[in-house]
């Protein structure tokens, strides 16, 4: 059976990029652009319509790609058990209550049993102190926690 992850909005806006000077994000755009083939070949894939939303956003051009990006990717439904979960990410300080947007990512993929969701945010949602915070709370609320990865992580699994 197939590992379920969920896309979040970063990916999405490195695959499309512009090519980036800096050799670090050049670096995850290239390794972005290595795994999108598996997202459709070795996983079952899914967005939400937070995903759809963010990507739309910005530049008209780079928009409409981001968007022909994911479109075949199925899209999880935002509901209430997702925004109750989020709030309570937040409440307990596993995101920053200025970044709504990420502590719903996680509640999304946690309440439809995602396996991992993959993002390039470090920042708040994939790195080791907010990992072990988000997990904490999640399994708190009774669900099973999805693993937080970058796609570079993700290229390393071997089947």
């Amino acid at each position: 059976m197939k590992k379920r992850i969920y896309i979040e909005t970063t990916v999405v806006s490195y695959y499309n990029a512009r090519p980036s000077r800096d050799i670090m994000i050049a670096g995850h755009q290239e390794a972005t652009r290595d795994l999108w083939p598996e997202l459709s070949t070795k996983y079952e894939t899914y967005i939400s319509a937070l995903v759809y939303e963010e990507a739309g956003k910005g530049d008209l051009d780079q928009a409409k790609m981001r968007l022909a990006a994911i479109e075949p990717f199925p899209m999880l439904d935002i509901g209430d058990e997702a925004r109750s979960l989020a709030e309570n990410i937040i409440a307990g300080r596993g995101i920053p209550a200025n970044y709504p947007e990420d502590a719903l990512h996680i509640a999304v993929a946690a309440v439809n049993s995602i396996d991992a969701v993959v993002t390039w945010n470090f920042a708040h949602l994939n790195n080791p102190f907010t990992r072990r915070a988000i997990r904490r709370i999640v399994e708190d609320e009774g669900y099973l926690c999805p693993e937080i990865c970058s796609p570079e992580e993700l290229l390393e699994v071997k089947k």
